[in-house]
């Protein structure tokens, strides 16, 4: 077989896709008790949809979350999120019933589902989110909540007072075409 003609069977659909993607995506989360606020903000998610299909997928490396307080960063990565043995968290998945959405300008309520992986943990996991299109770029957001157990995170009983077992998570994505 033609090498050029594989390559133009095989590899013309890939790059032809109508992919959206950043690099830049922010991810914060926020942790409440009585006794102390925890919140931090990553601006290094990656994030890549598939205009074609509706499939989604984050990257997000878990030294970049930054907290207002160097000690809370510094436990966050090596006793709790274990960043040096899981580096990263993700997501794959799909918008639910892509072929049925037109994006405009004014957000529109999605669903979403796939696998969250993080701590090594990966569970099947379905979120709302809102969706637009302005100025080229694909907007996006979701509000959602996360048990710190579900993941297999260990919260040690000296500071189990201080840190929610469930924690709110943003996303706000801007996706420029690739």
């Amino acid at each position: 077989m033609n090498k050029t003609f594989f390559l133009l069977i095989f590899i013309a659909p890939l790059i032809a896709k109508n992919i959206f993607y950043t690099r830049s995506g922010q991810v914060s989360f926020f942790s409440s008790t009585p006794i102390e606020d925890i919140k931090a903000l990553n601006e290094q998610t990656t994030c890549v949809l598939n205009m074609e299909t509706g499939d989604v997928s984050f990257r997000i490396p878990i030294l970049g979350f930054n907290f207002k307080n160097g000690l809370m960063q510094e436990h966050f990565n090596e006793n709790y999120l274990e960043s040096d043995i899981y580096p990263d968290a993700g997501f794959k998945g799909a918008i639910n019933n892509w072929d049925q959405i037109t994006i405009t300008e004014e957000p529109q309520l999605i669903s979403i589902e796939g696998i969250m992986t993080i701590h090594g943990v990966s569970k099947k996991i379905k979120e709302i989110g809102k969706i637009s299109f302005k100025n080229d770029k694909v907007s996006g957001t979701a509000n959602f909540k996360i048990s710190v157990a579900d993941y297999g995170i260990k919260i040690p009983k000296i500071v189990r007072e201080n840190i929610a077992e469930v924690v709110d998570v943003n996303i706000n994505l801007s996706l420029k075409k690739k």
